[in-house]
């Protein structure tokens, strides 16, 4: 084994993701492709998928899993958050509302930036608050991407369905109203990485009162456009 770390299993678990970077194999090929014993082999990729590093496909074959792509997502964090004051100030600017930058930390989701509407009752979210991945429509726009078995996992609980979700992916966007706080209602938005997968959420949110029972109606648009120019930041930065 070349350029080996000195560490056993990190070299091993290295030459099982480095096998699934040319795409989904058995367990006889990642045996073939690392020269791995089969026990060791299978070990190894099953601890791998307890942490997503690694997921079954529909063929019940190896590959690599979401969790990289995460890791992945989280390197370009800084240039997310450097890019959502001024896109957030904007989109408070053209709804006058409050606007939040959202981010999943495994069963929540946290907001890591927010401006505060301008004029009359400040109502943003404090950056830092972390709320449940069951409420809201920053919640229903980062589930409803996931691959199956986490959504659906995800919907246990939830104040929002299966079919909610879906009309979030056909549509763009999501929409709660008292799901999060019983007056609150919030329009939210995906932000996608180089990879295509959804990274954030973008979100407005106020008063029912003001923004009224269907706020995806008057706020949707803003809120795709702003999410589109965060996702725009990241891929070309």
């Amino acid at each position: 084994m070349e350029n080996t770390s000195g560490v056993g299993v990190l070299d091993k678990t290295a030459l099982i993701l480095g096998a699934l970077e040319a795409g989904p194999t058995t367990l006889a090929g990642l045996v073939a492709a690392t020269g791995l014993a089969r026990p060791t082999a299978h070990r190894l990729a099953l601890a791998l998928e307890r942490y997503r590093l690694v997921i079954r496909d529909m063929e019940g074959r190896f590959t690599l899993g979401p969790r990289l792509a995460e890791l992945s997502a989280a390197v370009g964090e800084d240039r997310l958050l450097a890019a959502a004051g001024s896109v957030l100030a904007r989109l408070r600017d053209a709804t006058s509302e409050s606007a939040q930058l959202y981010r999943r930390q495994a069963e929540e989701y946290v907001c890591v930036a927010a401006v505060e509407r301008l004029h009359g009752l400040r109502d943003a979210v404090p950056v830092g608050v972390t709320l449940p991945m069951k409420v809201g429509s920053a919640a229903q726009v980062l589930l409803a991407w996931e691959e199956p078995e986490r959504l659906y996992l995800g919907l246990r609980g939830a104040r929002f369905t299966a079919t909610a979700l879906s009309g979030v992916r056909r549509r763009g966007w999501a929409q709660s109203v008292g799901e999060r706080e019983p007056d609150v209602a919030s329009v939210s938005a995906p932000v996608r990485g180089p990879s295509n997968r959804v990274v954030a959420s973008v979100s407005v949110s106020g008063p029912i009162q003001r923004l009224t029972r269907q706020p995806g109606v008057h706020l949707s648009q803003a809120v795709v456009e702003a999410a589109a120019r965060l996702t725009e930041a990241l891929r070309y930065p």
